[in-house]
């Protein structure tokens, strides 16, 4: 992505002939863009895009599983709520018996 930028702004430079880039040769400012090729040809070769596209989408289910497991109550609170019930288990006792109406 850097190469892009990059390439972008010489050639926006060249175009507009401004400062020391309006003197410089094409193959100067068209050369990040044949680097991000390269760049990119190289990373998909030893499949850091896969693997970045990989991680992404199993934090994305991670995060699904979550927010459907709360959704359930069965979530990191419900265990929360367990742990805070059995360590009080006479407070516990004594709400459900004041919410209980029968």
């Amino acid at each position: 992505m850097a190469f892009m930028i990059l390439g972008v702004l010489l050639l926006v430079l060249k175009l507009a002939e401004f400062g020391p880039v309006a003197t410089w040769a094409w193959w100067v400012v068209l050369a990040p863009f044949g680097l991000a090729a390269a760049w990119w040809a190289f990373s998909d070769s030893i499949g850091l895009t896969q693997r970045r596209a990989m991680d992404k989408m199993e934090q994305t289910k991670a995060e699904r599983r979550n927010r459907n497991l709360e959704a359930l109550g069965m979530g990191p609170r419900r265990d929360r709520k367990a742990r805070r019930a059995s360590e009080f288990p006479a407070d516990a006792a004594a709400k459900r018996s004041a919410n209980d109406p029968t």
